[in-house]
């Protein structure tokens, strides 16, 4: 485990580092840049310490780069994070059922459902939503994090905890609008992910189910709940640990259109921003930190996997 652990640390240093070439060429394109007068190499070494530093340089603003991440971030890692426990807690149940009833009608339901989910539209399925349930019912927020009648001070980044952390008098009714405008966000971040989910817990359970310990519990009279408890879900879930992290890495790429639909104040409509305006230091910045976020999902789901899951460390040691 050690030696895999290792392998996977040094595959994130040396992808930064590549990483870290593309974020210098972005702040070289700026001719007011300071990095435009230096020769590359020379130059990139100062970035990269510069970078150790989280010192990401000035906004055309005249801001610091820091600052503004600091403000924009918790809020997309919130947004994720939320959309991912949906879709794991949707999406497992879901495929579960699925694989333990393949072939029948509900197998089918579910499946034809995943591959309609997976399919649909991302911003289609956003203004579907924002139509129906706020224009037309008034159930949710149009756009936005919280409302601006109430003031949360910024304590951590995360709405819902500063929300919490909150002394005011009109705590319970910030919080409430905190949930309010987060339920539409989330929901639609997490349509794909679900759909991805419960397809590939569908195949876990399905392949687990055709495994002679499964029909050896039949024979002793185990009912269907144990089954699923004590041998199913603990050999199904293991192999796609480290296939959730990919759908957490993906949640990262939708959260940009996504805050941009619903005018969520996080990194993706951040990132639009500085695009809009040809800031290269913000947009290397913005590249740098959601790469690097997606980096360190998807390698510690790998670790996280290999933790759970034996027989990852043995296949690595057999090819090794």
């Amino acid at each position: 485990m050690f030696w895999y652990s290792v392998r996977r640390l040094n595959l994130f240093i040396i992808t930064l580092l590549i990483l870290t070439f593309v974020g210098y060429s972005l702040v070289r394109l700026d001719p007011n840049s300071v990095w435009t007068t230096q020769a590359f190499l020379p130059g990139w070494v100062d970035y990269v310490r510069q970078l150790s530093r989280l010192d990401f340089g000035l906004t055309k603003a005249g801001i610091p780069i820091t600052n503004e991440l600091a403000a924009v971030l918790p809020a997309t890692l919130e947004l994720c994070f939320v959309a991912f426990m949906i879709s794991v807690v949707v999406g497992i149940p879901a495929g579960t059922i699925a694989g333990m009833r393949k072939g029948k009608w509900l197998d089918n339901i579910i499946s034809f459902s995943s591959m309609v989910g997976y399919a649909a539209p991302l911003f289609w399925i956003a203004l579907l939503m924002i139509m129906y349930f706020s224009l037309n019912y008034q159930w949710f927020p149009v756009a936005g994090r919280y409302d601006l009648l109430y003031e949360i001070d910024h304590v951590t980044g995360f709405a819902l905890v500063d929300a919490l952390l909150s002394d005011g008098p009109y705590r319970k009714e910030a919080l409430q609008s905190v949930i309010e405008h987060m339920i539409l966000p989330c929901l639609v971040l997490a349509l794909s992910p679900t759909m991805q989910v419960i397809r590939m817990m569908r195949t876990s359970v399905t392949e687990v189910m055709g495994q002679n310990y499964i029909r050896a519990a039949r024979i002793k009279g185990l009912s269907n709940y144990e089954i699923v408890i004590e041998h199913v879900l603990r050999n199904a879930i293991p192999p796609i640990i480290p296939k959730l992290g990919v759908q957490l890495s993906s949640m990262i790429t939708l959260a940009i259109m996504t805050e941009s639909i619903f005018n969520w104040p996080g990194i993706g409509r951040w990132l639009l921003d500085a695009l809009s305006t040809q800031d290269y230091a913000s947009i290397q910045a913005g590249v740098l930190v959601v790469a690097t976020i997606v980096l360190a999902a998807s390698i510690l789901s790998d670790l996280l996997g290999a933790m759970i899951n034996p027989l990852v460390r043995k296949e690595w040691y057999a090819v090794r």
